[in-house]
């Protein structure tokens, strides 16, 4: 999703005043499908990058910003604050990750 919202993890943005609209998150988990994840235990075997969940991982964060952007652009905002991510595993094969800041509107 494309849209004008800014994010940004500073708690200001230079040249802007703004009001506090809220708390704004963006949520996925995702897994990889079997054969992935056989072929990511026999990489554990052997040490290494296992791209595919590299892969699941960059996935997941562009999901949350898309999801933050939205709740953002529901709430009428112009921009978000304070960005972060969390993230952290579910079971052996799944991710979840979360991106949330402060959601804020340009004044005038």
């Amino acid at each position: 999703m494309k849209n004008p919202i800014l994010i940004t993890t500073t708690e200001t943005i230079p040249g802007k005043k703004y009001e506090v609209l809220g708390e704004v998150f963006g949520l996925t988990t995702q897994s990889k499908n079997v054969f992935k994840n056989i072929g990511a235990s026999l990489k554990n075997v052997v040490g290494g990058e296992i791209k595919a969940y590299t892969e699941m991982m960059t996935e997941s964060r562009d999901v949350a910003i898309d999801r933050l952007r939205q709740n953002a652009l529901e709430m009428g905002a112009d921009a978000v604050v304070m960005m972060r991510f969390d993230s952290g595993s579910i079971g052996t094969d799944m991710q979840s990750v979360a991106a949330y800041g402060t959601a804020v509107k340009y004044i005038d």
